[in-house]
Order: C-alpha cells, then sequence, then structure tokens
C-alpha cells in the first residue's frame, strides 16, 4: 500500500504530557532520504506549527484515507498544480466558492461577523457593574430570571473579526449605586453602539449588526497581510530547519520566503543588529566586523532599565523591515508576506546588555489607517515568551495612541496567542478602571464606555466584547450592571501581582506624526 499526497490516517505523537497518542493527519509531502521514505504530516484540528516529518512506523495504514482523483488541483493563483484533493477538501473549496461569488454577484464586501451589542442597535442603553460577594447569591438569582425573559447575545472574540466603524454616543445618565451585606456595589454607565449609516465606510452588511456569519475578505495591502489560502503545497510546509539569532537557536513554526538555496541549509544564521541572513558561521562572523549597528535602526523612543523601544520607518530603513518580516512570518502564519513597508512603521523592543541591543519582539502599525488599527502585525520571539513582554508590546501599542489622542485597535485576524495575550490585556486594564472606582457622596461611582475607551484607548466595540467575555454584563432592573464577584476580583489582584513589566508613560519620548501630509513620508 502506498502513502501518497493528500492521504489522511493517524499518526503516532507525543503530547504535552508526554503520552503516546494517534491524532488524525494528513500528508503534505513525501520524499525520500537515503532510499528511506520520510513523510511531511499535518495534524488534522492542530496548529500548523506543530507539523512534522516523520517515518512509517509512525503511520497507522490501517485506518488510512485516500484522496480523490482529480486531473489537475488548481492552486491559489490559478494555475495548475499536480497535488490531488484530500478528503473533504472539495466541500470546503465548494462553499468557499459560492461566497465568494455571492458576494462578487451583488457587489458588494462580504459581510463581517462582529462584536456584538449590549442592546438593540437602534437604541443606547445604560449599564451598571456591581460588585457582590459570593456569600450573597439573592441578587445573581434575580438577575438569572430577569436573564431567562430577555437573553444577552452571546459573545466570542473570534480570529476572524473586524473591528467595526466608530459609533455616535448617546446622552449618558448616571446610574446610582447601592450596597448590600457591607460591600460596596458598583454602576458602571455603559454605551452600546447605534446602528451605522448607510454609504459610512461601506455598506449596512459590513457593519457589526451582521449576523450571518460570513467571513470578511481578508486584507491586501501592507508587507504582513492576512492570507486564508492555505491550498499552496509550497507554503504549507516549513522550509527553514533552524535559525541562529545572536545566542539563540530557533525552530520556526511556519513557512517564510527566505531565498530558495538557504532553505536546504541545516542552519540559516542571522546578524541580531541588522537581521542579514546568511548562509554558514564564517559568513556571519565576517559580516560581524564589518556591521556597525548594535542596536536596531531608528530613533529610540523609551527606556527604562534594560527595555528600549526603537521607532524604524519602513520607507526609511527598507532593508531592516523586510529581513525582520522576513524573521516573523516563521512564526506568524494567518499573515502573507509583501515587501511594501513604506506605509509601516515598526516599534523594536529590545533587551540591553554589554554586547548592545538585542531584539526581544516587535509589532508594526500602519502611518496611516482608516480602521483606527494601532497594530498590523506583533510578536515575541519564542526565546522570550511566557515572561510578560507580549503584554508589554500591547500595552506600549495602546500608549502610543494615548499620546495620539487616538483609540485603537489590532488588526484582524489575530493569532491564537496574540488573541490570548490581548484577551488576558483587555480583561486586566478595564478590571484595573472598575477596580479604582471609588464612590463620591454615598452614591455608587459612575463611568461610561466611552470614559474607559477614552482612559484606556481601547476600542469601544473592544471594551464590550471584552466585558461580555467575562461573563460580567447581567441585566438587573431596568438597567444593564456589571458584576463583579470574589473571585473575579481575587483572580485579578493575583494576575496585577505576577505582572512585573509595565510601560512607564514618562520614560516615553514620542510625538506623533501626521503622515497624511505626503512630505513626512
Amino acid at each position: 500500500m502506498e502513502v501518497i499526497e493528500g492521504c489522511r490516517l493517524p499518526v503516532l505523537r507525543r503530547n504535552q504530557e508526554n503520552e503516546d497518542e494517534w491524532p488524525l493527519a494528513e500528508i503534505l509531502s513525501v520524499k525520500d532520504i537515503s532510499g528511506r521514505k520520510v513523510f511531511y504530516v499535518h495534524y488534522i484540528d492542530f496548529n500548523k506549527r506543530l507539523d512534522e516529518w516523520v517515518t512509517p512506523e509512525r503511520l497507522d495504514l490501517k485506518k488510512i484515507q485516500f484522496p480523490k482523483k482529480e486531473a489537475k488541483t488548481p492552486t491559489k493563483n490559478g494555475l495548475p498544480g499536480s497535488r490531488p484533493s484530500s478528503p473533504e477538501r472539495d466541500l470546503k473549496k465548494t462553499l468557499d466558492l459560492s461566497l465568494h461569488t455571492s458576494a462578487a454577484g451583488i457587489g458588494k464586501t462580504i459581510p463581517t461577523p462582529g462584536l456584538p451589542y449590549l442592546a438593540s442597535s437602534a437604541s443606547l442603553q445604560r449599564v451598571s457593574v456591581v460588585k457582590i460577594p459570593d456569600r450573597t447569591n439573592s441578587i445573581e438569582n434575580v438577575t438569572k430570571n430577569l436573564l431567562s425573559k430577555r437573553k444577552l447575545e452571546a459573545v466570542s472574540l473570534t480570529t476572524q473579526c473586524s473591528p467595526a466603524t466608530p459609533v455616535a454616543p448617546a446622552p449618558e445618565i448616571p446610574t446610582p449605586v447601592f450596597a448590600q451585606n457591607g460591600s460596596v456595589r458598583r454602576a458602571v454607565s455603559v454605551v452600546t453602539g447605534r446602528k451605522r449609516k448607510a454609504g459610512c465606510l461601506g455598506t449596512d452588511e459590513d457593519s457589526q449588526d451582521s449576523s450571518d456569519g460570513i467571513p470578511s475578505a481578508p486584507r491586501m495591502t501592507g508587507s504582513l497581510v492576512s492570507d486564508r489560502s492555505h491550498d499552496d503545497i509550497v507554503t504549507r510546509m516549513k522550509n527553514i530547519e533552524c535559525i541562529e539569532l545572536g545566542r539563540h537557536r530557533l525552530k520556526p513554526w511556519y513557512f517564510s520566503p527566505y531565498p530558495q538555496e538557504l532553505t536546504s541549509l541545516p542552519v540559516l544564521y542571522l546578524c541580531e543588529f541588522c537581521l542579514k541572513y546568511l548562509k554558514s558561521l564564517k559568513c556571519l562572523q565576517r559580516h560581524l566586523t564589518k556591521c556597525n549597528l548594535r542596536h536596531p535602526p531608528g530613533n529610540e523612543i523609551y527606556r527604562k532599565g534594560t527595555i528600549s523601544f526603537f521607532e524604524i520607518d519602513g520607507r526609511k530603513n527598507k532593508n531592516y523591515s523586510q529581513n525582520l518580516c522576513l524573521l516573523a512570518k516563521c512564526f506568524l502564519d494567518h499573515k502573507t508576506l509583501y515587501y511594501d513597508t513604506d506605509p509601516f512603521l515598526f516599534y523594536v523592543m529590545t533587551e540591553y546588555d554589554c554586547k548592545g541591543f538585542h531584539i526581544v519582539g516587535y509589532f508594526s502599525k500602519e502611518k496611516e489607517s482608516t480602521e483606527d488599527y494601532n497594530v498590523a502585525c506583533i510578536l515575541t520571539l519564542p526565546p522570550y515568551q511566557r515572561r510578560g513582554y507580549g503584554k508589554l508590546l500591547i500595552e506600549f501599542s495602546y500608549e502610543l495612541s494615548k499620546v495620539e489622542g487616538k483609540t485603537g485597535t489590532p488588526e484582524k485576524p489575530l493569532s491564537d496567542l496574540g488573541l490570548l495575550s490581548y484577551r488576558s490585556y483587555w480583561s486586566q486594564t478595564i478590571l484595573e478602571i472598575l477596580m479604582e472606582l471609588k464612590s463620591e457622596n454615598g452614591e455608587r461611582p459612575q463611568i461610561t464606555i466611552n470614559e474607559i475607551s477614552e482612559l484606556t484607548s481601547i476600542k469601544k466595540e473592544d471594551v464590550i466584547s471584552t466585558l461580555q467575555y467575562l461573563n460580567l454584563i447581567n441585566y438587573y432592573k431596568g438597567q444593564y450592571i456589571l458584576t463583579l464577584s470574589e473571585d473575579i476580583v481575587e483572580g485579578h489582584e493575583k494576575a496585577m501581582m505576577k505582572r512585573h513589566l509595565r510601560i512607564d508613560s514618562k520614560c516615553l519620548h514620542f510625538t506623533p506624526k501626521d503622515w497624511s501630509k505626503r512630505g513626512k513620508w
């Protein structure tokens, strides 16, 4: 029985608990090494960074599923390919094709599933936030009964959602606060969004009121843009075995379009200061004797302790920006790389020691964004992950938005790790605001969603989605309330105790530019 590309079958792998398991996998490629076949597999429903080459002993041939035969398979560029389709792929292609043709037929952009609103789109409602001790459940019972009559729409911030257009706020009415069993219950007035007017930045089908669940069309401009077409066999496979960057060796997770002649090397060497790629250690050593950089090019706009941020213009430092995008693509699957870096700014975070400023991570943003994006791509390099640097990058992006006097949101779709980081940051930041509210003159403290958005520079839709993701929103006595239980308060306090890295706004030296004037480019 010959195993060919497109087959699906169980493959032996070790999970995080170091136990054997047999998940279903698809064969993406087959090659001979010294007369022995090895297979490149993608584990179905697993992230692509777990894809790997396996030997025949790890394949369960008893449960093999052969692909449907077809003469030619079109690639994403419309050119004929030689790869047979795998099971279920025909159905997915048909669905994708029908969605795109229906959208094209009516001459409108594909509708976007939006973040939910707390009330109907035509009206604006108040939401109050209530802090309730766990021992008191009377209010919770009342809330449950009320919710059974008027259910709130469930919320999930998915990686495919797109931010909505800013909406105009309604007149805000203060809400009172009352106490129970000696505990203060806080009411925070929250404003939801109105329905967007037709003809404002697109049609009504593009607004967040859309509920048909059809994904939005991918973004097609910029240095790293959204990419949901993974049918190209070349880009589905990791092409770099290992990268040496300074004192670290990195194992790439995804495909990155480095030159073809470098993909067969056991190790790809990068200069950690200019990010130039070289084919051998000897070439790297020779390069380091001539490379004068000991930090990223551009202006250092922040320094506190050993942490610094450098602002890099994609037009003025094109080579560095392109090399940074090539490196980032090794760890970002949901983007595809383009070489037009001119419309982008890159903010590189570094850690300083006696040898220089070593890259930790970065984020990029458009010089001019019509959708209020304050981040295009964001990445913490693997050696520095799970150490608080991701949240520091996110916090810095919002600190820049505060200086600019804007609210911002990350460009969608987010990666799985990016989504987790943003959810965590939004939750901690918003809870920090709510916990600091104090009552005045014996009345309940008051705040609105607009005020939360202005204080944090987090876009209103992200504030609402976070409150609903945390399951804080209830409907009680004709108004929305945000219920803060003791568990949430204790969990927040523990999380903040672990968060040692924070941005100090006093250490930021940043002057925003008006990029609408082309002379600034």
